[in-house]
């Protein structure tokens, strides 16, 4: 089943077009329904944690975040409203339609709630320079359950998303969940290739990949490659030369804690993806 409700958190780090231009496109593909969820910080999140703080400064405290996210509010509102039509999306709850909600909270704590029942949460790809981003991907994929898109900033808008898709496949778990869990996309491209370098001792393999998605009536081709760099170098490098809109692969078989620190094939490709790509842990 394609993607029916595609939830995408919203906040004011300027990547409101970017990530609504994504979900705008696999909208009107997929006759789909876009939530913009303004993840809205409550005024006592603002509070110092731990530490005593006058009654009258607590005011002045909550007073004046009150009056920011007030502010923060209008303002992406206003522009979430004025780039609709730009994408051709209209404002409402149907299909090919995006409805504006307010979820006040930590953007973590909004995206486990409102997340677990979308079909794809797209969220922008993280800025390290500004230290923005990484917290909202991660509680995307470790705390939903669901395929997470993660659309890097570029110069001009996508035109076409989910054409022509590739598929990181190594035979694991992440792998075969992020394979059952975007079927729908899979199914209604036009060209998928499945990429591995290799599979894990008793992991599925390439092969049991073609023949299951044969019985789906999905076409597939095989690309075994050896990687000259390293493997998330080499999937980004095949996706560009197959033409592809998208990368499916499954996220951090090691820890999120461990590929950041040590890297892993994941952290390689989110640091390095100039093309969307979804996710599953």
């Amino acid at each position: 089943m394609t993607p029916g409700k595609i939830v995408i958190p919203i906040r004011g780090d300027g990547n409101v077009e970017n990530v609504l231009a994504h979900a705008a496109v696999l909208a009107k593909r997929y006759d789909a329904h876009v939530e913009a969820l303004h993840c809205r910080p409550r005024p006592e999140d603002m509070l110092p944690y731990g530490v005593p703080v006058p009654a009258f400064m607590k005011k002045q405290i909550t007073d004046s975040a009150k009056g920011l996210a007030d502010e923060e509010e209008k303002t992406l509102r206003a522009e979430f409203r004025t780039l609709l039509p730009a994408f051709g999306l209209t404002e409402g709850g149907g299909k090919q339609q995006a409805l504006w909600r307010e979820a006040p909270g930590k953007q973590i704590d909004v995206i486990k709630t409102h997340g677990r029942l979308a079909d794809l949460i797209v969220v922008a790809k993280p800025d390290r320079d500004r230290n923005l981003g990484a917290n909202t991907l991660r509680a995307a994929l470790f705390n939903t359950g669901r395929p997470v898109m993660m659309c890097p900033m570029r110069a001009d808008h996508p035109q076409t998303l989910g054409e022509n898709v590739t598929i990181a496949w190594n035979g694991s778990v992440e792998s075969a969940r992020a394979v059952a869990l975007t079927i729908g996309i899979i199914g209604a491209a036009s060209k998928v290739t499945v990429l591995t370098a290799g599979e894990q001792i008793h992991g599925a393999t390439s092969d049991d990949l073609l023949g299951y998605f044969a019985v789906r009536g999905i076409n597939a081709v095989l690309d075994r490659f050896r990687p000259e760099r390293s493997i998330g170098e080499s999937l980004l490098e095949k996706s560009r030369a197959c033409g592809a809109d998208v990368l499916i692969m499954g996220a951090y078989h090691d820890s999120h804690e461990r590929e950041t620190v040590f890297g892993g094939n994941t952290q390689t490709v989110v640091d390095k993806a100039s093309m969307p790509v979804i996710m599953v842990h």
